[in-house]
């Protein structure tokens, strides 16, 4: 999951859209798509169905984990003076050796954030809300990888 993170950090995290909510989703996409494809997702991490779309439960302790490492970094500043509301963006710090990642799963999240990570933190959110393991899920429940095989247009990745 960490090296996830920082590849898509390093891949994408200099684009200015490219805050906590992106990164959550093209997580998301990155682990579902491939599950679809291969009926095993590329971290195992859980994800919770949340107003704004999936969020990867152990998001925040990788990160942070990365933070203290001195491999990437997160800027936090308020969306406007006096707001509750943060706006977090990261970049990577130390180049990315790849160790864990696969060639098959980095061309699926390659293909994701070629596909996604021009989308707003608005954009992405509303998308991640009509793919089926958003839809069926109860708020606050766990995502199930099993429901990629119901997928409709434009979400699946299957070619049948």
């Amino acid at each position: 999951m960490k090296e996830l993170i920082h590849y898509i950090v390093d891949s994408c995290g200099h684009k200015n859209n490219v805050g906590k909510t992106v990164l959550y989703k093209i997580l998301y996409f990155s682990d579902f798509d491939y599950f679809e494809l291969n009926e095993k997702s590329i971290t195992n991490e859980t994800y919770k169905k949340y107003p704004n779309g999936p969020v990867p439960v152990h998001f925040e302790e990788f990160k942070e984990e990365l933070v203290s490492e001195m491999k990437i970094n997160e800027k936090v500043k308020e969306v406007f003076p006096g707001s509750k509301h943060n706006q977090f963006n990261y970049s990577s710090i130390k180049p990315l050796k790849i160790k864990y990642l696969h060639k098959d799963e980095l061309k699926i999240v390659k293909n994701v954030i070629d596909k996604l990570s021009d989308m707003s933190a608005n954009e992405i959110s509303d998308y991640s809300h009509f793919d089926m393991p958003w839809r069926a899920a109860t708020d606050y429940d766990n995502l199930k990888y099993e429901l990629v095989f119901y997928r409709n247009e434009p979400y699946s990745v299957r070619d049948n």
